[in-house]
């Protein structure tokens, strides 16, 4: 058998599990298939890598010295995947937009404006609940653009080496049905949602950390929060199971009402994020432009919130230069 990184791959997953069957679920295998390719392995490197006993598994000798070699090739090899990403995607960047975005609320209108400025172009988008993900998938190539966003002043991962600017600052509203006792409010207090179940997105930014905290501020611990998509959360609100956080320029829903938190006690920043060594990066500053106008565009389904902005200049587009604040 030839030795190939995926099996680098395992016998660095064991070492740092400390366990095949722990390495086996990290890796998504069967325990089994696992200790079955682990002494194929063995047999190919010609010795036992791991004395395995009740305590776990621990690297032989000869497990040390394909360890010490493993991890020097493996992100090595990543790299070379990376930077051979980069080079093939390159072409012409005026001609390929590749956008990942974190239930955005201004995607649909960014692609529409920059399909109408350059129609030539090839524009494909991608979701992911992850902003990780998607920071990584950028850094690594395989994206263009990232739109997501932070809570409150937070930041994202700077461990991607993307360059973030901020497209716009918004207040976290709530949603509620038509039917609500406190629907009829112009602004609803926190506080005053304190006995409501609650219906939030998957994702693996900070949102849940803030709203608790925002919770704690105004004195309880929300009842219940169920995790489900966009569909299914709206249809767990419109059946009044559950209200639900939502941006302020979240598109209206038949039935459904928005209104905004009192005191403004939770804020979103919308983000665009590239990475600066890429040919992509020379047209960033017009794709935040569109991204801005896009954003201004949405407003225009929002007539109230419009208002409300003139009378709050700390949300809505900030005003810098060509485009939004840089965050890194």
């Amino acid at each position: 058998m030839d030795l190939e990184l995926r099996h680098l791959r395992v016998v660095c997953a064991i070492a740092e599990t400390g366990s095949v069957t722990k390495a086996a679920s990290a890796l998504g295998l069967a325990q089994p298939a696992l200790t079955a390719q682990l002494q194929r392995i063995e047999r190919a490197l010609g010795g036992p890598l791991f004395e395995r006993d009740r305590r776990g598994a621990r690297p032989t000798a000869l497990g040390e010295l394909v360890l010490d070699r493993a991890r020097v090739l493996l992100p090595a090899m990543k790299g070379l995947r990376d930077e051979a990403a980069r080079m093939a995607g390159a072409g012409d960047p005026l001609r390929r937009y590749r956008f990942g975005g974190v239930n955005s609320p201004i995607l649909g209108r960014l692609v529409h404006r920059l399909a109408a400025e350059r129609p030539d172009a090839q524009i494909t988008t991608y979701g992911s609940w992850s902003v990780d993900e998607l920071a990584q998938m950028v850094a690594g190539g395989r994206l263009d653009f990232a739109l997501t966003g932070v809570c409150g002043d937070s930041a994202p991962s700077a461990g991607f080496g993307l360059s973030w600017r901020e497209v716009a600052v918004e207040p976290i509203c709530v949603l509620l049905p038509q039917t609500h006792p406190l629907a009829g409010r112009p602004e609803v207090d926190l506080v005053d949602l304190r006995r409501e179940r609650w219906v939030a997105a998957p994702g693996d930014g900070c949102f849940g950390d803030c709203f608790a905290t925002a919770c704690a501020r105004a004195g309880f611990t929300p009842k219940k929060v169920y995790e489900a998509d966009v569909r299914a959360a709206l249809d767990l609100v419109d059946a009044g199971e559950a209200v639900a956080l939502c941006q302020a320029t979240f598109r209206p829903v038949a039935g459904l009402v928005t209104r905004r938190l009192a005191g403004t006690p939770l804020r979103w920043r919308l983000l665009l994020g590239w990475h600066p060594d890429v040919p992509a990066a020379a047209v960033a500053e017009p794709v935040l432009a569109a991204a801005v106008a896009a954003y201004t565009d949405a407003l225009a389904n929002h007539p109230e919130y419009l208002g409300w902005l003139l009378a709050h200049p700390e949300f809505g587009v900030q005003p810098n230069g060509s485009g939004g604040v840089r965050i890194a």
